[in-house]
């Protein structure tokens, strides 16, 4: 196993770095994330700093745990470890790299891209924030208006999640949701049975752990994910190809009185280590977004906190950038 450490960096606009191999290197010519093997005595996030300096010439400020995967290549068995690099002094200049290109997340990627790299780039289309809906308890209309307004401030994951609604209600309800969802750009995945989203044209499916528990392979949908409450459930997750988790609760909530949180401590111990992003859920806010991803988490779901969102809680705080440029997403 060799050990490898990879950062993500990201500027405030939300583009990150991608390099282009150069020399007599294994790969040659394919595009990665930037980033080297971890050297006996380090940790991945010493070793990252290394060679980021060493390649880039940029010194590390602040970077986040986020995923890691594991790849057989011809040459060796690897596990990469990817941080998200958020603050950082100088300008990146290529020194074992022919080429460095800054990519907007979801669009045209350079071509080849080292096969262990490829699955991250839908990870990092994936939004940050998710609204859960909760029209069973506020009212349809009042539900949709809410949708509407967080989606042209700029939401783009919904979860339509609505255990107190009947079946019609709910395909009413959800039709139009996917509409509104769909207008706007935004990723929406319906809570319900596969063979009812897939009837309502839905791009996305969402698993409560006990359908994850069940399943033998991953929903045939663009979007799949489930809620967690175990590292077992998470593991069952990453096992299935899914496109995230939700880990919860992570703080208390009115809707659940007496259950036990997890708190920060155990939500980064339970999510560290995972080849899939992780979104907090359970008492929080998206404001609680850079709490949230200082502990490894992908990001953040709400339910009553979702439809109050503003586009500066989906990007972490530009504070951390002195002397140089400075990614922050």
């Amino acid at each position: 196993m060799v050990e490898v450490a990879a950062g993500v960096i990201t500027r405030q606009d939300g583009t990150f770095l991608l390099g282009r191999r150069a020399g007599n290197v294994p790969y040659a010519g394919y595009w990665e994330f930037p980033g080297g093997k971890v050297e006996p005595g380090e940790s991945a996030a010493q070793a990252l700093r290394r060679e980021l300096e060493e390649e880039l010439g940029i010194r590390v400020r602040h970077l986040r745990p986020w995923l890691c995967r594991e790849h057989d290549y011809e040459h060796a068995y690897v596990r990469l470890r990817f941080f998200e690099v958020t603050a950082w002094e100088g300008e990146p200049f290529g020194q074992v790299h022919d080429r460095l290109a800054w990519i907007t997340p979801g669009g045209e990627m350079p071509l080849p891209m080292l096969p262990a790299n490829g699955p991250v780039l839908k990870a990092l289309s994936l939004p940050r924030c998710m609204g859960i809906t909760q029209a069973g308890k506020v009212g349809v209309m009042q539900q949709l208006n809410a949708l509407e307004v967080s989606l042209s401030a700029g939401l783009r994951f919904v979860q339509v999640r609505e255990p107190g609604l009947d079946a019609v209600a709910y395909r009413d309800f959800a039709r139009e949701a996917l509409r509104l969802a769909a207008q706007a750009g935004a990723v929406a995945v319906l809570n319900t049975e596969p063979e009812f989203a897939q009837a309502l044209g839905a791009p996305g499916l969402h698993l409560p752990a006990r359908r994850l528990q069940a399943l033998g392979e991953r929903p045939p949908f663009r979007w799949v994910g489930a809620s967690c409450h175990t590292r077992a459930e998470l593991e069952k997750a990453a096992g299935l190809g899914l496109d995230y988790a939700l880990l919860g609760a992570v703080m208390a909530t009115p809707t659940h009185p007496g259950e036990v949180s997890l708190g920060w401590e155990a939500f980064a111990r339970l999510s560290a280590d995972l080849p899939l992003p992780v979104l907090a859920l359970g008492g929080l806010r998206f404001s609680d977004m850079e709490t949230a991803r200082n502990a490894g988490a992908h990001g953040v779901a709400a339910i009553r906190g979702a439809w109050e969102f503003r586009q500066d809680q989906a990007f972490s705080p530009p504070s951390l950038a002195s002397g140089g440029a400075a990614g922050t997403r």
